[in-house]
């Protein structure tokens, strides 16, 4: 963060995080020194300290590919995986884009939060807050940009980490398949912007998440315009209180669509869909007085 924000702004981060981790996580003390060596080894094992980031790109088959390895090997698994791919010569975008669409794949595989942990905001089989996928899509886009604004072995770091984390954060209530499911397609017979658009409104004000899927994803197949579907939800992400992270996670998605390849960036807006789908039913607080106050009244 040094060549981010300066010397001293890093180190009251630096402190911000060390106090948060002695805080709330002293039982998992001994994990640190454990991840710590884990990122030095790797780094000196594919001799990546000394060494500029490569300019090799990659076919779509190959994002896919390693985009899979992030979402279901294990952590120290997919870390190596992604200093492979660095050794490799790849670009560092390239392995960015992977460990996102690999947070995208927890998203839509995700069972939904289970019953025992239920709150106000976030009821049973929400994928909304802190669920899985949210955090490790938002953490997969921080990592992901860190790594374009940064250089030498700190863009390597930020990737190996991030593939690290993604995998991390991946637990154990998933689905064996990722949404959509073949029979919510069966179900659509509208092709046009209009009619899907205001299917799309249906499933997410009546919280059907899978239908909601499988709406945006023809909507992509279909190459319609994703100004309006963008527009549709942004709606949502301002009037829904989403647990703290609706509007975050609308901008997470902007980003990696517009920052990832045309063949795959669809995913994160199917994804957007379902979240959208569950976090509807919570108004954000202070959206009525702030629409009074602004003479807002539709």
């Amino acid at each position: 963060m040094q060549e981010i924000v300066g010397t001293e702004h890093a180190l009251t981060l630096l402190r911000q995080s060390l106090r948060y981790c002695v805080k709330s996580e002293p039982a998992r003390r001994a994990e640190w020194d454990e991840h710590g060596k884990m990122l030095v080894s790797l780094l000196d094992e594919f001799h990546l300290g000394g060494k500029d980031p490569g300019t090799k790109s990659a076919e779509d088959a190959f994002v896919e590919h390693l985009s899979e390895t992030f979402a279901t090997a294990s952590p120290s698994d997919a870390a190596r995986a992604a200093a492979s791919a660095l050794a490799e010569g790849y670009q560092p975008g390239v392995i960015g884009e992977a460990i996102s669409l690999a947070a995208s794949l927890l998203v839509l595989r995700d069972r939904g939060r289970l019953p025992q942990y239920e709150d106000k905001l976030k009821p049973p089989g929400c994928v909304h807050g802190d669920s899985v996928g949210v955090h490790a899509s938002d953490a997969a886009n921080a990592w992901r940009n860190l790594a374009k604004v940064s250089s030498g072995r700190n863009v390597f770091a930020c990737l190996i980490i991030g593939a690290w984390q993604v995998a991390r954060d991946r637990g154990g209530n998933l689905l064996a398949n990722p949404l959509p499911a073949k029979h919510h397609l069966d179900q659509l017979a509208k092709t046009d912007v209009e009619g899907l658009l205001s299917l799309l409104d249906e499933a997410i004000q009546n919280n059907l998440q899978a239908h909601a899927t499988a709406i945006v994803h023809r909507y992509g197949e279909l190459s319609l315009p994703e100004d309006r579907l963008f527009s549709s939800m942004l709606k949502y992400a301002v009037s829904e209180d989403g647990a703290l992270h609706a509007e975050k996670y609308f901008y997470t998605v902007w980003d990696d669509f517009h920052a990832t390849r045309p063949s795959a960036r669809w995913r994160y807006m199917t994804c957007l869909a379902r979240v959208t789908a569950s976090e509807f039913g919570s108004p954000a607080a202070g959206q009525a007085e702030a629409r009074e106050l602004l003479g807002i009244h539709t």
